[in-house]
């Protein structure tokens, strides 16, 4: 879950990292850079996240069709996550 929240934190943040590095190329070479387009920022990290979200089912792990065991505390205080088994035949 970390990892794909930490994904989809990196494709947002994308479109305003590069814009900052861009623009702080850019004053370095001389050229006047104006102000920071905002909406185009929030819009391109919005299409970003989108995306990430009609992506994510096709690289997802979700068992190949084995039945889902739910996470359990066992009685020595364990606690074991969930997971798919694979349906015998």
């Amino acid at each position: 879950m970390l990892r794909i929240f930490l994904i989809r934190a990196v494709l947002v943040a994308t479109p305003f990292v590069v814009w900052f590095v861009w623009r702080e190329w850019a004053r370095r070479n001389g050229r006047d850079m104006g102000e920071t387009p905002w909406a185009w920022l929030v819009a391109a990290a919005a299409v970003m996240f989108a995306l990430s979200m009609l992506i994510l089912p096709l690289f997802h792990d979700d068992g190949d069709g084995g039945r889902y065991v739910p996470a359990e505390a066992l009685d020595d205080g364990r606690v074991v996550p969930g997971h798919y088994e694979q349906k015998t035949p």
